[in-house]
């Protein structure tokens, strides 16, 4: 947990994903259209991945546990909860806030 948090809080914004999973490309596009260009953890590249992806299913309660967004430094959640800010229009604001943009 520990060190989700020291990777979040070092970057405006970091997306917790893996490389074949088709949700996390959507969410990763989302964020470089938007021009936030986000740090992405691809957890299938990790040696540690598979304990990182642990952490962060009891994190969001769901499964399957990517992508896990986080925007300045705090959790933001999974897919669903990234669409629900974009099209409610608070997700650019949020960026603007941490710095992102």
């Amino acid at each position: 947990m520990d060190r989700i948090l020291a990777m979040a809080s070092q970057h405006p914004v970091l997306i917790f994903s893996l490389t074949s999973c088709c949700m996390c490309h959507t969410v990763k596009t989302l964020f470089f259209e938007i021009g936030a260009n986000p740090a992405v953890h691809e957890l299938d590249e990790d040696p540690n991945g598979r304990q990182i992806e642990s952490v962060l299913i009891k994190l969001t309660g769901k499964r399957p546990a990517v992508p896990v967004v986080f925007i300045g430094g705090q959790l933001v959640g999974t897919t669903d909860r990234v669409m629900s800010l974009h099209l409610g229009g608070s997700l650019v604001p949020m960026l603007r806030q941490a710095r992102a943009l």
